[in-house]
């Protein structure tokens, strides 16, 4: 099999991408400890936004038109807003802690930053 490099990296070398998957892995960590009787609940939600996020970057950077490629990018912005509630509820709920909690909120606000730029771009 052929290593990828350069080009052939595709959607891994975007920053964005990265970021993001980078905050799918810490959320998943985070809501490892979260009670059991959470895991069809918040816990689910939680993964599902923070892994949504990624995901519909590499499915809009597949795309070739810039509408399609929108659509994708502003999916994941609607999952980070929706992560972002969702880390607030668990630090309310005392599933994590402020050190937790501070940490997926910086991760979120980069993943943001970079995707908002990211759309901007393509505008």
């Amino acid at each position: 099999m052929e290593q990828e490099t350069g080009k052939k990296l595709g959607h891994r070398s975007l920053m964005v991408w990265g970021k993001a998957h980078e905050l799918a892995i810490k959320t998943y960590q985070a809501t490892k400890t979260f009670p059991k009787d959470e895991l069809f609940g918040l816990v689910s939600q939680m993964r599902r936004c923070a892994v949504s996020v990624p995901a519909n970057v590499v499915e809009g950077y597949s795309r070739r038109s810039v509408k399609e490629k929108l659509n994708f990018y502003n999916i994941a912005k609607g999952s980070l807003s929706e992560l972002e509630y969702y880390i607030d509820l668990a630090l309310e709920l005392k599933y994590v802690d402020e050190e937790i909690h501070n940490n997926l909120i910086v991760a979120r606000a980069d993943v943001g930053r970079l995707l908002h730029g990211f759309i901007k771009s393509f505008k």
